[in-house]
């Protein structure tokens, strides 16, 4: 069975983005959710994962609210594919105006 991580990196600030909302989600069905840590990482957000299309659903716009940033992307959904088993780490980078993701290790 496959495990998942996260790591959100707030590139404007250059540091972790600290209490983001990240949501998982199976087709429609909502598997967790959790806050990245002090270190914006969230390292078990889920276990036991079958091979499937999942989302991760990034609340962004909470986020820069708190920090009272206007944001152009309130939410960032990032969809993904499992297909063996193995590690899987998705990582944002995120900036107001911007977002990147990558296949991490």
């Amino acid at each position: 069975m496959s495990a998942l991580s996260t790591h959100v990196l707030d590139t404007m600030r250059g540091s972790p983005a600290v209490g983001v909302s990240v949501t998982l989600y199976l087709q429609a069905r909502q598997l967790c959710s959790s806050l990245t840590d002090a270190d914006g990482r969230i390292s078990a957000l889920a276990e036991a994962l079958e091979p499937g299309s999942y989302r991760l659903v990034f609340d962004t716009g909470a986020y820069f609210a708190r920090q009272q940033v206007e944001t152009f992307y309130p939410e960032v959904v990032v969809t993904f594919a499992v297909t063996e088993d193995r590690h899987y780490h998705v990582p944002l980078l995120l900036s107001p105006f911007a977002f990147s993701t990558y296949r991490g290790s």
